[in-house]
């Protein structure tokens, strides 16, 4: 057994929401210089241009890449051997994102409840989602998620006939309808399989995945490529003002599901598509 504090945790958490919100991701980084360089459209050029001038600003003077430094969304692994001490691994999380908020500056954007809208005034709680799995670590990932991106987003419950070409029009539809809205250019995280929460839960942590890696399954590599080509032919472009490059990367998830159901969710993040990983 393997103990880790509850101040390790925060600390992490602290230091990657500032980070997160600081500066692309490496592999973010990646595909983004490549959109640059595929990009077609003047305009559309001119438009990515200035968002990689923004993003050098925000990483140079270490202030936030946007206004909405999203709410916090973290994914934790935490292996069986692992003996969390000091109280509370979910207080230790909020406590992260309080102190990471405060110190970098960042845009407090959580209502305590849905329809009185009162802001919390340290952006907690964050929506925190846990895995029991092997091991003696703890893994963490934060994604804060703004919320232009964020409204654009689909869950789709299709009949199992309705088959793989209902899964790529629910796709397609999903960004067609966000258009501009959800700052494009975006990146596309899909769900397929299990059930209703299940398939929503998968797209948003699709957008996680290292962008460089690709999926184990043959057939969800071939479909990501596929929908990456047939969403940059929508033509809605960097900044929904037209263009090539409308998507930087499409991630998809699947998990078994029901004979009766084909549940497929979208969630679309934004140009920044912000997400961090540590192991501690």
């Amino acid at each position: 057994m393997r103990t880790i504090t509850t101040q390790e945790v925060t600390k992490s958490i602290k230091e990657m929401c500032i980070e997160a919100n600081y500066a692309l991701s490496q592999d973010m980084e990646a595909v983004f210089q490549a959109a640059v360089q595929k990009e077609e459209s003047p305009l559309g050029k001119k438009i990515l241009n200035q968002l990689e001038e923004n993003l050098n600003i925000a990483r140079q003077d270490k202030i936030p890449i946007c206004q909405d430094t999203g709410m916090a969304v973290v994914f934790m692994e935490v292996g069986q051997e692992v003996h969390i001490e000091g109280g509370s691994l979910a207080d230790a999380v909020n406590q992260g994102v309080r102190e990471g908020y405060a110190e970098g500056y960042l845009r407090k954007s959580v209502v305590s409840d849905p329809i009185d809208r009162i802001n919390t005034k340290d952006n907690t709680p964050a929506v925190i989602h846990y895995e029991i799995v092997n091991g003696d670590k703890l893994s963490i990932t934060v994604a804060p998620k703004g919320f232009g991106s964020e409204n654009m987003s689909r869950v789709f419950m299709l009949k199992p006939a309705d088959g793989i070409e209902g899964v790529k029009e629910a796709i397609l539809t999903a960004v067609r309808e966000a258009g501009p809205n959800a700052c494009p250019p975006m990146v596309v995280g899909a769900g397929i399989g299990g059930t209703f929460e299940k398939c929503a839960l998968m797209a948003k942590h699709a957008l996680t995945r290292d962008l460089k890696a690709q999926s184990p399954i043959p057939y969800i590599r071939d479909l990501e490529q596929e929908m990456l080509e047939k969403i940059n032919r929508l033509g809605i472009g960097p900044g929904g003002l037209g263009g090539t490059v409308t998507a930087l990367a499409v991630n998809i998830e699947t998990y078994p599901t029901h004979i009766a159901g084909l549940p497929v969710a979208v969630n679309i993040c934004c140009h920044v598509n912000r997400h961090i990983h540590r192991v501690i």
